[in-house]
């Protein structure tokens, strides 16, 4: 098997660290070749609080994945997320010498960079600079401004931002596990990427990644993301609640959530009891199942609301703002019952669960598929898609040596060639996978 072509996804969760192999079929579909998972010991809330622990997760998930798919790891695509990430709406301009000159990449990067400049709090740092639109001497509206005049190009950014010590933590445990950092890609939009379509993102929707320890949010408007947060709380908070609610402990607190939870306590009846056996010879406990949902509804709604908070802190009730297609809720907390319902219920939008398999070739298993491996697929994807990047890259650098070699008149020809793969401009997440290299062989 070609390494080259096949691709690796590490989702470092609160709950639980996957490590995904996939590689494009002959359709241009993502097969996922093997799936390793392991219990993360040393990650809260998806902040590295133990490398160690986290090191021995990581590697566990990586012989499992590695045994499945008898294929060696080398490289992986990371996922970023946690409660340190937060992202802020910013406008920028640049006035520009020459206004009879086209306006170029350069150009852009300078007004990028540019917004690179903005002072933030003591630890974080600018980890994703998304342009929303450009406005060139004050016309607005414009989505591609390279290749036309003007002297003042102006565009409005969202900012993502995070505490770099975090990331570096990250790039420390991969390292430390016999791993390459390929790229680093933030969670929100790896799970976007697996189980949106380019209509939803067009029409507008929100993206809920219910995690262990955090839900992540994304939101799309026009095929562009327009806001990103992460709250701090997930499934294991609804876990800790039954634990301290019912006097039981976590391991049959979960097992009490994932088999007899709802988030609609109106489903029970209150006549419907679960018996759960007392530690070490003392008496069975009976909960009913109404308490249960209770308690889960409660901690669900607060959830919920916060999320939809940060929907109209978006500008969800503006008519030119709404997300047509709704909420998309996915991870592993998706999967609690009558969620979908509650969640139309509060926010007033339509809802469906996101299952990666858009992108995924047909005959994959349903465990793939399910909304608890979105983030670690949209991982392998992120993965193959820069590999088709270098891949450009190196074929445009072949082709213009040998250009180097051949008489004028072909030059111009391939000139032609060469210009699209130049097109494809470094992503800050790129630049920053870069800068935790660096930091990584020089801390050695």
């Amino acid at each position: 098997m070609e390494s080259n072509k096949i691709s690796v996804g590490l989702d470092i969760g609160t709950t639980k660290i996957v490590a995904m192999i996939g590689r494009k079929n002959e359709y241009g579909k993502v097969e996922i070749l093997g799936i390793g998972k392991s219990k993360s010991l040393g990650v809260h809330r998806g902040v590295v609080n133990n490398i160690t622990q986290t090191i021995q997760s990581i590697q566990q998930a990586v012989q499992e994945a590695e045994a499945a798919a008898s294929s060696s790891i080398d490289e992986v695509t990371v996922g970023i997320a946690g409660q340190h990430i937060r992202s802020l709406q910013h406008s920028d301009y640049i006035t520009r010498a020459n206004s009879e000159l086209v306006i170029d990449e350069d150009d852009i990067d300078r007004l990028i960079n540019q917004v690179h400049k903005l002072v933030m709090l003591p630890g974080e740092e600018i980890i994703h600079v998304l342009p929303q639109e450009y406005k060139i001497d004050g016309q607005p509206e414009i989505k591609e401004p390279i290749g036309m005049y003007g002297g003042r190009l102006e565009a409005n950014f969202h900012v993502v931002v995070g505490q770099v010590s975090s990331i570096r933590n990250i790039g420390r445990c991969v390292k430390s596990s016999g791993l390459n950092l390929e790229g680093i890609t933030l969670e929100p939009l790896a799970s976007a990427n697996a189980v949106l379509s380019q209509e939803e993102k067009e029409a507008g929707v929100a993206l809920i990644d219910i995690g262990g320890g955090t839900t992540d949010l994304a939101v799309f408007k026009d095929g562009i993301i327009r806001h990103t947060a992460v709250i701090p709380f997930g499934g294991n908070v609804i876990t800790e609640d039954i634990k301290e609610g019912c006097s039981i402990i976590e391991k049959q607190a979960e097992l009490l959530k994932i088999k007899f939870g709802s988030a609609w306590p109106g489903e029970n009846k209150d006549n419907e009891i679960v018996s759960i056996p007392g530690l070490r010879g003392r008496d069975p406990k009976e909960i009913t199942l109404k308490n249960l949902s209770k308690i889960i509804h409660a901690r669900v709604v607060e959830i919920v609301e916060q999320v939809y908070v940060e929907i109209k802190n978006y500008g969800h009730e503006e008519q030119k703002k709404k997300l047509i297609a709704g909420i998309v809720l996915t991870g592993g907390g998706s999967q609690l019952k009558h969620l979908k319902q509650l969640v139309e219920y509060i926010t007033g939008m339509d809802t469906r669960i996101g299952y990666p398999n858009e992108h995924l070739a047909g005959d994959s298993d349903d465990d793939v598929t399910s909304p608890l491996f979105a983030t670690a697929v949209g991982l392998v994807m992120d993965g193959l898609k820069r590999q088709e990047r270098k891949k450009v890259e190196m074929h445009a650098a072949t082709m213009s040596e040998s250009m180097d070699t051949e008489d004028s008149t072909l030059e111009e020809e391939q000139a032609e060639v060469i210009q699209q793969p130049k097109q494809e401009r470094k992503s800050f997440l790129d630049k920053l996978t870069e800068r935790v290299k660096d930091f990584l062989d020089n801390a050695e």
